[in-house]
């Protein structure tokens, strides 16, 4: 099939299109891997519909994007290096897996490129990723608030998430469906611009917030956590966002590095089963 067969409808959101015309079960050709990449940057998410993919499938896609970025704290499925289950059973009750808006792994020094997540068990309703358009967010940022962030960098770490006292950590890991593996590692940090450049375009955004922002480097605390708390709740405006709603056999393919997403609930009572891999930076 030839990249001229791909069509890319955007979504008429912030971000975010739908390419059809592939079959992702079949190794891509490198025209392919270019038109997708072009579409991939330009609307920072990217669903594929109706795909039937093994994990196979899953990991040779993601390796013809950049390889594999390295998952901490969530161990793999049986079998798989690089495969996450994101998992949550129906009559689970524990709080909901990744609902605050964040960019995967930000507190690495170097992060995902991008994450691709692909619908095996998908609930009747419920269960919207939502996507926030930082690039969008910085062009619209107020002045006042902008002047504040200009050349600062933010202190980003896991240890909220996933220490061993964190959301994720012992006191919250037996009662998940999910595989999460809390650790003393987490409590390490890594410097960041809060504003920087696309690595592939050059174009200007916000990076990452809080949660695994814990503070901007530079500025006492009382200063900071206010000055972020701002930026967290600007950041995830409607205006910026995209809402993708998950069908079985769907493959959602973001950017790191030019979105924030958050999940969403909704749909207690019934399985809801992903399989994720992360793209490694380039």
């Amino acid at each position: 099939m030839e990249a001229s067969a791909i069509k890319v409808v955007p979504s008429g959101q912030a971000c975010g299109a739908t390419v059809t015309g592939i079959d992702l079960s079949r190794p891509l050709t490198e025209a392919q891997v270019a038109a997708i990449r072009t579409a991939w940057l330009s609307h920072h998410v990217l669903s594929f519909p109706d795909q039937h993919m093994s994990d196979d499938d899953l990991e040779r896609f993601t390796l013809s994007f950049g390889g594999f970025g390295d998952d901490p704290f969530i161990a793999p499925i049986a079998g798989r290096k690089h495969v996450i289950a994101v998992q949550r059973l129906a009559d689970e009750t524990s709080p909901l897996f990744a609902e605050n808006w964040h960019s995967d792994w930000s507190f690495q020094a170097r992060p995902p490129a991008g994450t691709c997540l692909y619908g095996i068990t998908i609930p009747p309703t419920g269960g919207d990723t939502l996507f926030a358009n930082q690039h969008a967010a910085l062009d619209a940022l107020p002045d006042s608030l902008r002047s504040r962030l200009e050349g600062r960098m933010a202190i980003h770490s896991a240890r909220k998430a996933y220490a061993p006292d964190g959301a994720y950590g012992e006191g919250d890991v037996a009662r998940r469906s999910m595989d999460i593996r809390p650790s003393a590692a987490a409590e390490a940090s890594q410097l960041h611009p809060v504003i920087r450049a696309h690595p592939e375009t050059g174009r200007l955004g916000l990076f990452s917030c809080l949660g695994y922002i814990i503070g901007i480097e530079g500025m006492d605390e009382a200063e900071a956590m206010p000055l972020l708390l701002e930026l967290y709740h600007w950041q995830g405006r409607p205006e910026f966002q995209y809402r993708h709603r998950w069908q079985q056999g769907t493959l959602l393919m973001w950017d790191n590095r030019s979105v924030l997403h958050a999940a969403t609930g909704g749909y207690d009572g019934h399985d809801r089963l992903l399989h994720r891999t992360t793209i490694r930076a380039a």
